[in-house]
């Protein structure tokens, strides 16, 4: 089971290369999900409202099965697709690479495109930051008020973050921890009385 993946720390933008008149501006950012996806693509389309084209190309998920390329317009696999393969090249996921397009008024053919728009997204890329970021599962766990310490001290033994306590009589108390550790931590409450408890992936 493959519990990390290598992503890039923060955005790049506005990395620029010209040829025969156009302009090739690069962007990178790390997206977790759909929704920051599309919060990045309607960022650039709203900076870049005069571009002729936003291509793009972005893989999700631990071994990148959540995918896409997108030509925006250009000839067929002339840009999605070599902006998609520097991803594979430097082997990042929850990564989304755009490469904006002004025209200059000479045509570069196909093979230009493809050559441009790979160099893009490597010129972009190699300004990143490449991370290697841990998996994390998020656990429910409820016990009463007496067993807090116990509770307290087991999650910082592995490390887990307290996002949410609820601290009545019987407690509520949500963490995220490794997912490496999901069965480590599960062995251990299972052992313990009048606990229940959750993982909510």
């Amino acid at each position: 089971m493959q519990f990390e993946y290598k992503t890039i720390q923060k955005p790049v933008e506005n990395t620029l290369i010209k040829e025969k008149g156009s302009k090739f501006i690069g962007f990178a950012y790390p997206v977790n999900n759909e929704k920051e996806l599309k919060e990045s693509l309607e960022k650039i389309r709203s900076e870049h409202p005069k571009a002729t084209h936003h291509c793009y190309a972005f893989r999700i998920g631990l071994s990148g099965e959540n995918y896409r390329a997108n030509d925006d317009g250009e000839p067929s696999g002339s840009a999605g697709l070599p902006i998609y393969n520097q991803l594979l090249a430097h082997e990042i996921t929850n990564v989304l690479v755009i490469v904006v397009r002004y025209y200059g008024g000479t045509k570069l053919g196909v093979s230009g495109l493809v050559k441009t728009y790979k160099e893009s997204a490597k010129l972009t890329l190699e300004e990143a930051h490449i991370i290697t970021k841990e998996l994390e599962s998020e656990i429910e766990i409820q016990f009463n008020f007496s067993q807090q310490n116990t509770i307290f001290t087991l999650l910082s033994k592995v490390d887990a973050k307290v996002l949410n306590f609820d601290a009545n009589e019987n407690c509520i108390l949500t963490a995220s921890l490794k997912t490496s550790l999901k069965e480590n931590i599960s062995d251990k409450l299972s052992e313990m009385q009048n606990i229940s408890f959750e993982f909510k992936d």
